[in-house]
């Protein structure tokens, strides 16, 4: 016969098997919860840092775009200080040409500053324009300045009349186109005005402005030579 475990024993047992897997189970419950625990402070974590990565990279971002817009802002400053240079210096030149002509006083104060001011604003200009922009500024720059010099001379010219005549279609011909040119491509490069052949049109007023100019500065360099050969 099989032996028979005593009920006592039985119960003992049991007991024993229920504290075993009370133990069990309170293990699992702790683990679960430390499981839980170090799951939701990694996740927490992990969201933390995407967050932080996300914030980084919008304030990045917006510092970039408002370098570029600082940068935009002072090239439209300096692009509006260019242009009303050039055509504060025609006009000044122009105006002392026709108060010359009219035998008015002419102040010299007004032109020197208005020289001053585009010379100025060119020098700044040189080291921001692009390549093609610069070309026409540069090109403007030796036209207004032989403009100076056709103001400076009309009153050792041996043929006042003409030096008079050609200082006007100067001033409201060649100059004014070229200061015309400077302000279309200043417009062009901040994307203000773009006009369909303007690179055509472009090359065409700068040789026009060129081949006026080299005539223009032999003119001058002969009539003073005249004038100062001895009589």
């Amino acid at each position: 016969m099989s032996p028979v475990t005593p009920p006592c024993a039985v119960r003992r047992l049991r007991t024993d098997e229920l504290g075993d897997l009370v133990d069990v189970t309170t293990l699992a419950v702790a683990l679960i919860g430390v499981g839980g625990t170090l799951s939701g402070t990694l996740g927490g974590a992990v969201l933390s840092q995407r967050v932080t990565r996300e914030q980084n990279q919008r304030a990045d971002r917006e510092r970039a775009e408002d370098r570029q817009d600082r940068a935009q802002e002072a090239r439209r400053d300096l692009y509006a200080r260019l242009n009303t240079t050039a055509r504060a210096y025609r006009v000044a030149a122009r105006d002392a040409v026709r108060a010359a002509e009219r035998g008015e006083t002419v102040e010299p104060t007004v032109l020197e500053a208005a020289k001053d001011a585009w010379a100025e604003n060119y020098s700044v200009a040189q080291m921001a324009l692009p390549k093609d922009v610069h070309e026409i500024a540069s090109t403007l720059n030796r036209a207004l300045g032989v403009g100076y010099t056709v103001v400076k001379q009309l009153t050792t010219s041996p043929d006042p009349v003409g030096a008079y005549a050609r200082a006007g279609a100067w001033f409201s011909g060649p100059l004014s186109d070229g200061v015309y040119l400077l302000r279309v491509a200043l417009r062009h490069d901040l994307g203000v005005e773009v006009e369909a052949g303007f690179e055509q049109a472009r090359s065409q007023m700068l040789a026009a402005l060129n081949s006026e100019r080299r005539t223009l500065e032999r003119l001058l360099a002969s009539e003073q030579a005249q004038t100062m050969r001895p009589v």
